[in-house]
């Protein structure tokens, strides 16, 4: 894969860098902590500049992420619903589970672009939840591109500074993406426990609701009707 991605971008230059991280987006395997800090190094020995391989690969990366937020848009919250309505009792998801996902994005979702397109893998999925809520495409450009262009100027720059070692930054992306990953498990991990536990809580609110609601038909109802019923015996 290393060498595939190092011979189109060393053949056609510009073009190639474009349409590597137009790939890379779209197909993550691909990966920009290769292409970007090569990028960066081709600047040392060819024609290349670092202000073009940033705007050829930043132009690729907003690419990229719009042909996913276009299939997002094809899965909107409808469509999940229906999916909800014939799988959700084997996925254990409920269609408000889908709309309260989808109000957290509504609120946080343009940070949550920005700050994912710094962190590899997710930042190329991170375009899909975007196009499934709908989210206002204006900003969705904005804050991709500015997530976009702090990562890519990043990379390019190691990559030319370190010129024909431009590859050791990779064992560094590794356990940066390792870290990355572990907090968002951990995060995903504590949203869930925090999920089932205010769940319980709720059921635990109905289920004594319920009690003095039983217990108030009894004392305010039944009780007063089964008084009456004796009464009424007892004047036959």
């Amino acid at each position: 894969m290393e060498n595939w991605v190092t011979d189109i971008m060393e053949q056609f230059g510009y073009f190639g860098i474009f349409m590597m991280m137009a790939l890379e987006n779209v197909f993550p395997p691909i990966p920009s902590e290769i292409i970007l800090p090569f990028g960066g190094f081709l600047t040392t020995y060819t024609g290349l500049t670092i202000a073009g391989v940033l705007v050829v690969a930043s132009a690729g990366s907003i690419i990229g992420a719009v042909v996913l937020y276009g299939i997002g848009l094809l899965l909107d919250v409808r469509r999940l619903d229906n999916i909800v309505d014939r799988w959700g009792h084997i996925l254990r998801i409920t269609k408000d589970d889908i709309h309260k996902a989808d109000s957290w994005f509504d609120r946080y979702g343009y940070w949550a672009v920005l700050f994912c397109r710094m962190i590899p893998l997710i930042r190329s999925l991170i375009s899909i939840p975007a196009g499934m809520s709908n989210m206002k495409f204006s900003l969705f450009l904005i804050f991709t591109a500015i997530g976009t262009l702090i990562w890519n100027l990043v990379l390019i720059s190691i990559g030319a500074i370190l010129g024909e070692n431009w590859s050791s930054i990779l064992g560094f992306m590794e356990v940066y993406s390792s870290i990355a990953y572990m907090a968002i498990a951990i995060g995903i991990a504590i949203s869930i426990a925090w999920y089932i536990q205010k769940k319980k809580r709720s059921n635990n609110t109905k289920k004594v609701m319920l009690k003095h609601y039983f217990l108030f038909y009894i004392q305010n109802f039944l009780l007063p009707f089964r008084s009456a019923a004796s009464g009424l015996s007892r004047r036959r």
